[in-house]
């Protein structure tokens, strides 16, 4: 079910140079990525006590480690001594510490220094002071989220009131019990375009009759031209025939348990700024974490969850993934496609949103918000580019409908 939007006319879209001005990039590294919360690894990837990841969040790379506790640390992958990077895989064990390879300053898995050559004939080192800088986190959904920021911004009243925002129902995605899913596949994508572009891109569905044939055979309402996010609290209902969210529309897995009778044969889309897409459907979960490595460069992590019982049985997950997997590089195709132009003078100041596209004016707004200096207001809209009013919610229809792991592959559009 859709609803035009009250607008009919234009709006702009950020200027081209926005996503290629290398100073603009950093400036987005810093004000976004380095102070918000960002979503870095799935906890389940650090399954036993010393395991590391390691996550570019900006300009940092940040270490993420469990401790023997059980529990987990994030820190600043810097030693403390000249500075060198403490580890350089992204992945690997630890045992319980973590050596520095330049000059053997050691610290245990909670970021204390332990032990460095010559230490005992080095009173003025004291090893409180000296440990690894620590770096805030949480854990949700699964994942740990970390935050750069000195005071960091309410988890709460950001990432989790972005879904529920979305979902109109703050129970909604606790019903997917994402935290207990498996992870069934990860597919990694190195896309040469801007971070801004796939947001947008995940944001609209103008495109979709256009490029997604797969998709819009099996949400034939993604056909019209809008978007699920475009409306708070409904997904986009399964076609008649089709009996599950897999490449040809067949069957797929049994329901998660736990999910409403709302929830049943509809597909959510939620974006979690700045840089995660939660994709909900009957028997799986879809997460896409971004990681924007320059302005025209952005790695995305994509994987597919599924109940414990459906990773375990070893049963055949090809056709459920294939599906999104089609998505994702008609997707990041149609990005790269897009990036050059953004140099072009053609695309100096920019280009317009047709109506069903005028949601993503306000994520335009959050950026240049974000990087504006303190205190400065927000300019004036151009003349006869008025914001568009606030959708309103669907008045028929359900309501609030809306190499790696053993399988993951990397691929580049």
């Amino acid at each position: 079910m859709t609803l035009a939007p009250e607008s009919t006319g234009l709006l702009a879209t950020l200027p081209g140079r926005m996503y290629t001005d290398p100073g603009v990039f950093a400036e987005e590294q810093r004000r976004i990525f380095e102070s918000l919360w960002f979503c870095a690894v799935r906890a389940a990837d650090l399954a036993r006590p010393g395991a590391f990841r390691t996550v570019q969040v900006g300009r940092e790379s940040v270490l993420v480690t469990r401790n023997h506790r059980g529990g987990f640390g994030a820190f600043l992958n810097v030693c403390r001594h000249r500075g060198a990077r403490l580890c350089t895989e992204e992945s690997g064990a630890a045992g319980r510490a973590l050596r520095c390879p330049y000059h053997a300053w050691t610290y245990d898995l909670d970021g204390r220094l332990t032990a460095a050559p010559n230490l005992r004939r080095m009173p003025g080192v004291d090893p409180g002071e000296r440990g690894l800088l620590p770096v805030r986190l949480r854990e949700w959904l699964g994942y740990v989220w970390v935050c750069l920021a000195e005071e960091p911004p309410s988890f709460e009243e950001t990432v989790i009131a972005a879904v529920t925002e979305r979902l109109g129902d703050p129970a909604a995605v606790a019903r997917y019990a994402v935290d207990g899913l498996a992870l069934g596949r990860r597919i990694r994508y190195d896309v040469a375009a801007n971070w801004k572009l796939i947001v947008e891109n995940f944001m609209e569905c103008y495109h979709c009759a256009t490029i997604h044939p797969e998709l819009t055979e099996v949400l034939p309402e993604f056909a019209d031209g809008f978007a699920v996010q475009y409306f708070v609290g409904h997904g986009a209902a399964f076609a008649d025939e089709v009996t599950g969210f897999t490449v040809d529309g067949g069957d797929g897995f049994a329901p998660l348990a736990g999910l409403a009778a709302e929830q049943d044969r509809r597909y959510y889309a939620v974006t979690v700024r700045p840089q995660v897409f939660l994709n909900l459907v009957p028997d799986h979960v879809i997460v896409h974490r971004m990681f924007p490595m320059a302005a025209d460069r952005t790695v995305v992590d994509c994987d597919w969850l599924y109940a414990p019982d459906v990773v375990a049985s070893g049963a055949d997950l090809d056709r459920s993934v294939e599906l999104f997997h089609r998505v994702n590089a008609q997707d990041f195709a149609a990005c790269e496609r897009t990036q050059p132009a953004m140099d072009s003078r053609a695309y100096r100041a920019g280009g317009v949103l047709v109506p069903t596209e005028h949601h993503i004016g306000e994520f335009h707004r959050w950026v240049t918000g974000r990087l504006r200096p303190q205190g400065q207001p927000e300019p004036e809209p151009e003349p006869g580019h008025r914001p568009p009013s606030p959708p309103e919610r669907p008045r028929t229809g359900p309501a609030a409908a809306g190499a790696l792991p053993d399988g993951g592959t990397s691929a580049s559009p």
